[in-house]
């Protein structure tokens, strides 16, 4: 094992919350969501119940063909300026072989105040919540805070992680990272949530968006952040993004500040995201009804409807960011609510160019998108909407994908996402509704599996859904898909298509509320009634070709205890895997394998990164390559050869836990509080 600073060994503590995250993180991070309704009260009925249905069965997945979507004479190719980032060793499939691959012993479940990697590998942290983004940035001072040091510095719970390449540079990234939320009981001494002051506000306001740093390789393989002049940037939620795709300037979008609805300050509540071919960042909004107040105060009808969809407090904000801002209160700006929950797309190459807000994926708790190019070059994101009986969507362009490195072919690419199909997805199960009763047992024919397919909702200024405008289908994108039938899921989070063989791969995180009184009971691709562990889903298109309207699937992952009969590893023996519950976010090694991050751990241990092949006689051979801190959850992985990246967010942050009481002290140790940050981890075995 390594570790940081001393480990120090900590108690379990129960939680009644989703999975085993904290009441303190659902508070902060998604304003409890997991304690209130779900807002989606449709009676869509799922179609793999209906009577009479003729579902044919397919079993292409179990194939284990791997075929690569892209190839030479479709574009599909990521120009060299913007590839994976440049490794020195790339072995395609395959489970051994030099740098980081499957070869480890996996980490043992823990509740270690470290972050723990296996034998052979080292771990060092790159950058933390308050470091130096900016030339000229302070150096981080917890008890004097200041909003103009922290819009220089890093900022706080950083999610996501992904890397563009510097053209002309081998060893040069750009690492983009998302600050999905503000934890201000953990941020400030003697937090008072009644009373926060102006100066804590605009450092929360300043603590949102994203970072771009330069992160350099020196000779020995390490890596290291560089305060660069021109590329390095904060982002937050007073930088003007514009709105681009059908419903820009829509009436929806328009507000006091900006009666054009065409220019939105900030980004927030950023989750996961995607590195697309040309170059580009895509970061998902994902709970961002918290932050705006007084929903009740709304007079028309059909406005409160809405905003209940979304899941729009009634009254005050726990921030109460509208005390300092009329901004978020929806008294007074009813549709300043209807500018996030968008996918953004930020071009690190670009440092003085506006972020994007894109409409044409539509506007829902985007956990993320990432794309790939279709066959016909056509690019299509794939996007999960997470929250408990939500769902998942795909949008298909009208333009195709240009090859290249040159500023021309990167300009069109960067337009892709501004016109195109969107779609939801319907799923059916081939099992009969009998051996589908909840408890996660295996139907007859021995896996959850079944077909489904994609159900248009607007193309540009056309919606495909009666009764709603195309501007209506973007803005209100919940409601489009309630009306035509979407099959509701456990929390659909980021969903990452296989660049080496097209498939689609979905962590399902959980949802205890599957099959409680009045809610959906089990459906074969949600199998279990109050659903702790989640699931992993693989789908595969028609024809391996990722425009197509209709598709296979079956699940990969059932998650959970191994030695629970109601757990399912692909088939492999499941006395030789790692135990992995609630998976969040997923990556794709050079070798096709898939790497699995947690978030609330609901096995008693903390959370972690594992590793599993998706073909072969491995298939399905979980393996835990890393555990974080106590109270912390796993995110946006970058696996490379060489190195794996991982973010750590809200260390520590476990109920009872404060600024003034902490309980973790990683990474810098002794009395110091907890920083989220990012980690780099190495093989030094080799």
């Amino acid at each position: 094992m390594s570790f940081t600073s001393k480990p120090r060994f900590l108690p379990l503590l129960p939680t009644t919350h989703q999975g085993g995250r904290s009441a303190i993180t659902c508070e902060y991070r998604c304003g409890s969501a997991c304690s209130h309704e779900a807002p989606n009260t449709s009676d869509n009925p799922y179609f793999g119940d209906i009577v009479g249905e003729v579902v044919e069965r397919r079993k292409v997945l179990k194939a284990g063909v791997v075929l690569a979507v892209a190839g030479a004479a479709t574009g599909a190719a990521a120009p060299a300026a913007v590839a994976a980032p440049p490794t020195s060793s790339r072995h395609a499939g395959g489970w051994g072989g030099p740098g980081i691959n499957l070869d480890f012993r996996p980490v043992a479940p823990n509740v270690l105040d470290a972050v723990v990697v296996p034998p052979g590998h080292e771990q060092e942290v790159l950058i933390r919540w308050g470091d130096p983004v900016l030339p000229g940035a302070p150096e981080f001072d917890f008890a004097n805070q200041t909003a103009a040091a922290q819009a220089m510095q890093f900022g706080f719970n950083n999610d996501f992680c992904g890397l563009v390449p510097m053209p002309g540079h081998r060893d040069r990234w750009l690492m983009v990272s998302n600050h999905e939320y503000s934890s201000e009981g953990f941020m400030f001494h003697g937090w008072d949530s009644a009373n926060p002051t102006r100066e804590q506000f605009e450092i929360g306001i300043a603590a949102h968006g994203l970072s771009v740093v330069v992160l350099d390789r020196d000779r020995r393989g390490r890596l290291e952040v560089r305060i660069d002049r021109h590329f390095n940037r904060r982002i937050t939620m007073t930088t003007p993004f514009t709105v681009r795709g059908p419903a820009a300037g829509s009436r929806y979008l328009r507000t006091s500040a900006d009666p054009a609805g065409r220019t939105v300050l900030g980004t927030m509540n950023n989750c996961a995201g995607g590195v697309t071919p040309w170059g580009t960042i895509l970061s998902g909004e994902e709970n961002v009804n918290q932050y705006f107040a007084n929903a009740d105060s709304v007079t028309d009808p059909q406005a409160r409807t809405r905003l209940a969809r979304y899941g729009f407090p009634a009254a005050a904000t726990g921030r109460k960011w509208e005390r300092f801002d009329r901004r978020f209160d929806l008294a007074q700006e009813p549709n300043e609510a209807n500018r996030f929950g968008w996918i953004v797309e930020i071009d690190p190459l670009k440092p003085h160019e506006n972020p994007v807000k894109h409409t044409a994926l539509g506007r829902f708790k985007h956990e993320g998108a990432n794309v790939i190019v279709a066959k016909d070059g056509r690019v299509v994101a794939y996007l999960g909407d997470d929250e408990r009986f939500e769902y998942l969507y795909k949008f298909v362009s009208d333009g195709r994908y240009k090859r290249g490195d040159g500023q021309l072919a990167r300009e069109h690419n960067k337009r892709l996402l501004d016109s195109g199909t969107l779609y939801v997805a319907r799923f059916r199960g081939d099992s009969p509704a009998a051996e589908i009763d909840g408890s996660g047992r295996l139907p007859s024919d021995g896996e959850f599996d079944g077909s489904g397919e994609w159900i248009p909702l607007a193309h540009n200024d056309r919606s495909f859904v009666e009764g709603f405008t195309a501007e209506e289908v973007y803005v209100f994108t919940r409601q489009a898909a309630d009306a035509v039938g979407a099959t509701k899921m456990d929390r659909p989070e980021d969903v990452q298509p296989s660049p080496r063989t097209g498939r689609m791969y979905a962590p399902l995180t959980n949802n205890t509320d599957r099959g409680n009184p009045g809610k959906e009971g089990p459906t074969e691709v949600n199998p279990r009634v109050r659903n702790r562990h989640g699931h992993v889903l693989e789908l595969e298109e028609a024809r391996r070709d990722n425009t197509a309207t209709r598709f296979s699937w079956q699940l990969l992952l059932v998650c959970g205890d191994p030695n629970s009969p109601d757990t399912y590893f692909g088939g492999y023996d499941k006395s030789q895997v790692s135990p992995i519950s609630c998976p969040d976010n997923l990556a794709f090694d050079s070798r096709g394998n898939l790497w699995v991050s947690t978030d609330g751990n609901a096995l008693g241990s903390n959370d972690g990164l594992f590793a599993v092949p998706v073909e072969g006689r491995e298939r399905g051979h979980v393996k835990q390559f890393l555990t974080v801190p106590i109270g912390a959850e796993t995110c946006g992985p970058v696996i490379t050869d060489d190195f794996v990246l991982v973010s750590v967010q809200h260390p520590g942050e476990v109920d009872g836990a404060s600024a003034d009481n902490p309980v973790s002290h990683w990474p810098d140790g002794g009395a110091t509080q907890p920083r989220p940050s990012v980690v780099a981890v190495y093989r030094t075995r080799r």
